[in-house]
């Protein structure tokens, strides 16, 4: 019994982590233990958490006793008659937006990810090489938030520390839709279809046909007639009279067409198939009810897992393309986020039953809607997050979110826009922009120092040492990464055609890339600016009336305050400030070899039109409060699921070992989360410097 208590405590402890469940179950004996240990080794690095667990040493030991016991059996089987999803493959679905999205949206570009059709990448290859150093030794390399233009807080208060996401359901995401209203998961029953037309109620074109009539269509329509025809005889023959069985037909049995026919005088109005035989692939396309709308809209909770993933899932389990589901927005991977969804003529019914599936998923709240969703037309996100262990008094507290609700924080692109390794996107964006290929080259796939999975450190040595993208191409097991993609491509078309090359990246990467660029543009311009004028509206300063920049002039500074004031995002459809950190464009494009006045490239892709982004922004619906608790793990938040399941809140105490901050505000699309509870703490939000603080804490 020993084991099973052990992997009943891992697996409750470490909310969400459905892996260690897999390599148990499902794993070979040969390959059950290793992997096992290794996943918990690297879940206790990731968490930083000081959650009391059995030693890494003697895990070894009780999992060679595990190995004693019968034969592992399944315990999550797939749904009937579908493929069961692999935790070891999962097919990638690019964003088709480019933007950020309002919080953490984007991973790291570099990144590989594995992908559906690709060979099971073995157990040994997952791990992260660091040559023995520790996570926080690796992450030491990485990015702070001084090297992409984060300098400057708005608030005087003193700041305090806090640990930020040390578990992911302490980040919890609701998207706002465009009516304003918050997307909830709060029912998992299927929606009421529309009510049947009574025959009173029907139009004159279906009161043309017989009950016989009717009954012959509808076999025809769901392929059950082995005529492949339907004739209907007009008695009345009145082109009138014709018209009106033509429209019943196709109104009332879509999928089908008609055609009139003259029979030995008589006039026949003949049915068949529009489709043909083609049709029989698929028939649920041509039995849709003509009063439901195409669009079947619901809801999607998901934990630890990104909007491309879980819709790669789910098109994989309902064996479709990805393509058919639409959404407002992508959300954060390491995180509790909840998000409406629609898909094209896919009924409820078939979506609900994967609810039986699915792992750190849950879907409800169906409807069906005439259309589907689009990028942008959400209205922002609320978040609720929790910041553990912090240290600052409640007056501290209490000045930060007093002044976050009252003032705001600084519009800052958070750190994820930039990357995580050594070599920062925006580095690569700027080669670009400068039709510098080998350059391109050479920042992608150079070594490079800190944490990476070890496949990809040998194919970055590889590449160093021969330039072959062949010979480094064999270093990966997964192909359809950002390296991956770009060494196919050199392999095709070569080192003289790079642009071609680069072309294999999907868009949405490449463009990416030279958005961060403008995004550090802005972050450092920004700074400067603060730095020149404060938080006050200065002539020279930029405004937007009716979406156009307007200049502001000595007499019209006192009518606006910081909130109105904007700063551009560098490109050819844009203008910039008059005062003097306006021309800082200028400069630090110069000094980039770049011409502010030629923002459009040879490539159309790469061309910027540049925008506008509000300095400052100040959340809505901000609400906090101090919690106490003795357990570091315990979760503290109460998810829509645990509601859906009347698992009783968390039940905060009176005095506690640890004290954490629980917080709560809505943000505008395209702005960062991290960004404004940087402004709480005032501490660097870089992944570099929370590593440093969780090692610190946990020694």
């Amino acid at each position: 019994m020993l084991p099973f208590r052990l992997t009943q405590h891992l697996l409750t402890t470490y909310r969400g982590i459905r892996a260690v469940r897999f390599y148990i179950c499902v794993g070979s004996k040969s390959r059950t233990v290793w992997p096992f240990v290794g996943a918990i080794q690297r879940l206790v690095t990731w968490n930083q958490s000081p959650c009391s667990i059995p030693q890494v040493s003697k895990l070894k030991t009780y999992c060679s006793l595990f190995m004693e016991d019968s034969e592992p059996t399944l315990l999550k089987r797939a749904c009937p008659s579908e493929e069961p999803i692999h935790t070891s493959k999962r097919p990638r679905v690019n964003d088709k937006n480019g933007a950020p999205a309002s919080e953490l949206a984007k991973e790291e570009v570099e990144e590989c990810e594995d992908e559906g059709n690709e060979d099971e990448l073995p157990e040994e290859e997952e791990e992260v090489d660091g040559s023995g150093e520790t996570f926080a030794d690796m992450m030491k390399h990485g990015l702070t938030e001084l090297d992409v233009g984060i300098l400057k807080f708005v608030s005087d208060h003193k700041g305090f520390s806090g640990i930020l996401k040390e578990r992911y359901s302490d980040f919890v995401v609701h998207e706002i839709n465009k009516e304003g209203k918050t997307v909830q998961l709060d029912d998992l029953s299927l929606p009421v279809e529309p009510e049947e037309v009574t025959p009173e109620e029907l139009p004159v074109e279906a009161k043309v046909l017989t009950e016989e009539q009717k009954k012959e269509l509808e076999e025809l329509q769901l392929f059950k007639n082995k005529e492949g025809s339907v004739s209907i005889e007009v008695v009345d023959d009145t082109k009138e009279k014709r018209t009106q069985v033509h429209r019943a037909v196709k109104n009332f049995y879509p999928g089908l067409e008609t055609k009139t026919e003259e029979r030995e005088g008589r006039k026949f109005i003949v049915a068949y198939h529009a489709a043909g035989k083609k049709a029989l692939a698929a028939p649920r396309k041509h039995s849709w009810p003509k009063n439901r709308g195409a669009f079947c809209h619901f809801v999607l909770y998901k934990e630890n897992k990104d909007t491309m993933d879980a819709i790669n899932v789910l098109s994989k389990f309902l064996r479709m393309r990805p393509n058919v589901f639409s959404y407002m927005g992508t959300k954060d991977k390491r995180a509790i986020t909840v998000q409406e969804i629609a898909v094209l003529k896919i009924t409820a019914e078939r979506i609900i039953h994967l609810n039986k599936c699915l792992m750190n998923l849950k879907l409800g709240n169906f409807t069906y809607k005439k259309h589907p969703l689009k990028l942008g037309e959400l209205r922002g996100n609320h978040f609720t997050v929790v910041l553990r262990n912090i240290n600052g008094s409640v007056e501290q507290v209490q000045q930060a979110m007093s002044s976050l609700g009252e003032t705001g924080f600084i519009n800052y692109y958070g750190m994820q826009r930039f990357g995580t390794t050594a070599v920062p996107t925006h580095q690569i964006g700027k080669a670009i922009l400068q039709n510098n290929w080998t350059e391109v080259v050479d920042l992608i796939l150079k070594p490079r120092p800190g944490a990476e999975k070890s496949y990809l450190v040998r194919c970055r040595e590889e590449w160093a040492k021969s330039q072959d993208p062949e010979a480094a191409l064999k270093k990966l097991p997964v192909k359809r990464c950002v390296e991956g993609q770009l060494l196919r491509g050199l392999s095709k078309y070569g080192m003289k055609n790079i642009v071609h090359a680069f072309g294999m990246i999907p868009r949405n990467n490449r463009l990416m890339y030279i958005h961060s660029y403008q995004s550090f543009l802005w972050n450092t311009l920004v700074s400067r600016r603060v730095e020149a004028f404060g938080f006050k509206a200065v002539e020279g300063d930029l405004v937007l009336r009716g979406g156009t920049a307007h200049v502001l002039t000595a007499e019209e500074v006192e009518k606006h305050s910081i909130h109105d004031i904007v700063m551009p995002l560098p490109g050819f459809d844009v203008i910039y400030p008059t005062h003097h950190v306006g021309k800082g464009y200028r400069e630090i494009m110069t000094a980039d070899d770049l011409d502010i006045d030629n923002m459009r490239h040879r490539i159309r892709d790469y061309s910027l039109a540049g925008a506008y982004r509000l300095i400052l922004i100040r959340p809505q619906h901000v609400s906090w409060e101090i919690i106490h608790y003795d357990d570091a793990c315990v979760p503290l938040v109460h998810t829509d699921v645990e509601k859906l399941e009347s698992k009783p809140a968390p039940v905060y105490l009176t005095e506690g070992k640890y004290r954490a901050l629980r917080m709560e505000f809505s943000l505008p699309p395209s702005t960062y989360a991290t960004m404004a509870i940087r402004e709480v703490l005032k501490m660097d939000t870089s992944i570099k410097n929370q590593t440093q603080l969780n090692t610190r804490w946990l020694n």
